[in-house]
C-alpha cells in the first residue's frame, strides 16, 4: 500500500515536471533553442498567483482561480522574452543564444529578489476539498487535479499540434524555416505563439506546483527548471509524449528515492538518471538517430 502510495506521489511530482517540459521541448523542437529562463516562467507564475489571492478572496473566489492571472502575465512575459531577448539572435551560433537565456534567467531571478526579497512566502492552501477515497486508498484532491489535468492538457496540446492550422505551422517551422517562410506561414508569428503556450503551461504547473508545496521565493524554478529540462531529455526533447513520459519517471523514481533510500540522494538520481540515458541513447526513450544530409 505505501509503494502505491508513493507512485501516486511520484505521478504528482512528476506530472508538475512534465507541463514545464512540454514548454522546453516545444521551444526546442520548433526554435532549436534550450530557453533555460523557462524554469523562472514558473517563479513569475507563483508571485502572480500569490498577489492575486486578496482580489480573490474579496469577490469570493476560489485560490485556484488565479491561475487566470498567472497564465495572462506568463503568456506575455514569454512573449516579450522571445520578441526582445531571443528573437534578435536567432540566426546567431547557438551558444549565443544558451548564454542569453541563462541571462534572462539570472536577470528574472535577481529582479524578483530585488523587488520582493529572498525570503520564502507562504502560500495559502489552493485545493481545501476532502481526500478522494479509492478502496483503502485516499489521495489528496490536488494529486487528482495535477494528474489528470497533466493528462488533458498533454492530450489537448498533442491535438492541437497535429490538426489545427497553427499547430501544422509549428511542426512545419519545425521542420525548415525557409520552407514554412516559402508556403506562407510567418515563422516569427509561429515561434512567439510556441513561446506563448509553454509559458501557459508553466503558469499553470507553477499553481499546481505550489499546491503540493506551499511557498514562494525567487529561485523556486530554477532546479524545478532544470528536473523538466531532464525529463525532457529522458524523453527525448522535441517529441511532445517524450515530456510526458520523462516527467513520469522522474517524478516516481524521485518519489521512491525519498521514500526508501535518502531525500539527500534523490537529486543525485535525478541528474544520474541525465548522465546515463545520454550515455547510452543521448536522443531518449522516444527519440530516433536522424542523419544530416551534406
Amino acid at each position: 500500500m505505501e509503494i502505491i502510495m508513493q507512485v501516486i506521489n511520484g505521478l504528482q511530482i512528476g506530472s508538475i515536471y512534465a507541463l514545464v517540459s512540454l514548454g522546453y521541448t516545444m521551444v526546442y523542437g520548433i526554435a532549436q533553442l534550450i530557453n533555460f529562463a523557462h524554469g523562472d516562467i514558473i517563479m513569475v507564475g507563483a508571485y502572480v498567483s500569490l498577489f492575486s489571492i486578496p482580489v480573490f478572496t474579496r469577490m469570493g473566489l476560489p485560490v485556484w482561480l488565479t491561475v487566470v492571472p498567472a497564465i495572462v502575465l506568463c503568456v506575455v512575459l514569454g512573449m516579450l522574452t522571445e520578441r526582445v531577448a531571443y528573437r534578435p539572435l536567432r540566426n546567431s551560433p547557438r551558444i549565443s543564444n544558451l548564454i542569453t537565456a541563462i541571462g534572462v534567467s539570472l536577470f528574472l531571478e535577481n529582479l524578483f529578489m530585488k523587488i520582493f526579497t529572498p525570503n520564502t512566502r507562504a502560500f495559502p492552501k489552493v485545493f481545501t476539498q476532502e481526500p478522494l477515497r479509492f478502496g483503502d486508498i485516499y489521495l489528496n484532491y490536488g494529486t487528482v487535479v495535477t494528474i489528470v489535468l497533466t493528462l488533458i492538457l498533454s492530450v489537448g496540446l498533442q491535438y492541437f499540434m497535429k490538426k489545427t492550422k497553427y499547430g501544422k505551422a509549428m511542426l512545419a517551422t519545425s521542420e525548415d524555416y525557409g520552407a514554412a517562410k516559402l508556403v506562407g506561414i510567418n515563422v516569427n508569428s509561429t515561434i512567439q505563439l510556441t513561446f506563448a503556450i509553454g509559458s501557459g503551461l508553466a503558469a499553470i504547473a507553477s499553481v499546481l506546483y505550489v499546491s503540493a508545496y506551499p511557498q514562494v521565493q525567487p529561485l523556486m524554478g530554477s532546479m524545478l527548471g532544470i528536473k523538466a529540462f531532464i525529463a525532457a531529455v529522458l524523453g527525448g526533447i522535441g517529441i511532445l509524449p517524450g515530456a510526458v513520459i520523462g516527467g513520469f519517471i522522474l517524478g516516481i523514481v524521485e518519489s521512491l528515492t525519498r521514500a526508501y533510500l535518502s531525500s539527500q540522494l534523490a537529486d543525485a538520481f535525478v541528474f544520474a538518471i541525465l548522465i546515463i540515458v545520454l550515455l547510452v541513447k543521448p536522443t531518449g526513450l522516444l527519440g530516433k538517430n536522424m542523419r544530416e544530409k551534406v
